[in-house]
């Protein structure tokens, strides 16, 4: 099933939309918001499945689906927590600073919380003060769950995942590094981030989706050309159920809370990865490439994102037809009022 959220309000309009993203249906009569489904989840998505199969079928009140129309599924969150299930991502910028990466590491998944009260729409714009912040995007795959358990084991885990969904996790480089320095996490350095425009139950990847994994190419592209095109499962430390779980190990989680992956990163034979053009998968956010500049010459090259700069972001089936619908999002400056 695949499910969207129109701008209304805060918590947006659920609607449920067909296989192929050209058509939908409201949903309002069963739900109001994807966080009212959510929180009501084991009642609700038998309704909202029968309502997809018709909409499928062509029947029913219909209408023509528009992503510029939609919020994020979730425009906002009761808990948003991020992992870094790529340890190639974490390797990388620890050797561009000289560096070891903890064993620790490797065994126990980096997560930190977000926040989730103002995500932007799949195709609204990123908005920052100054290009000096470092402007970065993030791909990555999130999962929904509805509640979970304190202390879930990770196979119990799979079973609160509900629904998936892409995300541009939008980084303000340039600030991170002082606040990590504070000793106590960070929070000016990330901005609102986007979500695709739809999130879709597992079911919908088929064999794609297995041990809360996709295999399956995250898709990007920075001011219309290919940037990266690295595969979700490989390379993956750690899967979805483990950060799920991980999230969980001291308390509850609520209906609705959205866990994500970390940036999608993936080595090139055994080593620091390539750009698209040199025959590698490229990457999934810009810091990754600065960090492999470093290592190899000693210098920052690429610059973060300035003003005008677009970035996409998509996942395609075997057929080439996209899952989630597509991101994109153009940073602009913010004027104060």
């Amino acid at each position: 099933m695949k499910l969207a959220s129109l701008k209304f309000e805060r918590d947006g309009h659920l609607i449920v939309v067909s296989r192929d993203l050209t058509k939908a249906a409201s949903a309002g009569a069963i739900a109001n918001s994807l966080q009212a489904a959510l929180d009501n989840w084991d009642e609700v998505s038998p309704k909202l499945e029968a309502l997809y199969a018709d909409v499928n079928k062509g029947k029913g009140d219909l209408f023509d689906f528009n992503a510029s129309a939609c919020t994020s599924p979730l425009p906002r969150a009761y808990q948003w927590v991020d992992g870094s299930a790529y340890l190639n991502h974490v390797e990388l910028v620890r050797k561009a600073r000289g560096a070891e990466v903890p064993e620790s590491f490797y065994s126990d998944p980096l997560m930190y919380q977000g926040a989730g009260d103002t995500f932007i729409g799949p195709l609204d714009d990123i908005v920052a003060e100054s290009e000096d912040f470092g402007i970065d995007m993030e791909a990555e795959i999130t999962v929904v769950t509805d509640d979970v358990p304190m202390a879930v084991s990770v196979k119990d885990a799979k079973k609160h995942i509900k629904l998936i969904m892409l995300i541009n996790d939008v980084s303000l480089r340039g600030l991170i590094p002082n606040e990590l320095r504070k000793g106590f996490g960070f929070l000016h350095g990330k901005a609102s981030s986007a979500f695709s425009p739809v999130a879709i139950t597992p079911d919908e990847l088929g064999d794609k989706w297995g041990d809360g994994t996709i295999d399956l190419p995250l898709l990007v592209e920075y001011n219309g050309k290919p940037f990266g095109k690295a595969n979700a499962k490989t390379d993956m430390t750690f899967n979805m159920n483990e950060l799920v779980a991980h999230a969980a190990k001291t308390r509850q989680l609520s209906a609705g809370t959205i866990v994500g992956s970390g940036t999608v990163s993936n080595k090139f034979e055994g080593g620091e990865g390539k750009k698209i053009e040199h025959g590698g998968v490229g990457y999934s956010c810009i810091a990754e490439i600065r960090m492999i500049e470093k290592i190899q010459t000693g210098e920052f090259v690429t610059p973060f994102m300035r003003f005008g700069d677009t970035v996409a972001i998509e996942m395609n089936d075997a057929d080439g037809k996209s899952i989630f619908g597509r991101i994109e999002n153009k940073v602009v400056q913010y004027k104060k009022a």
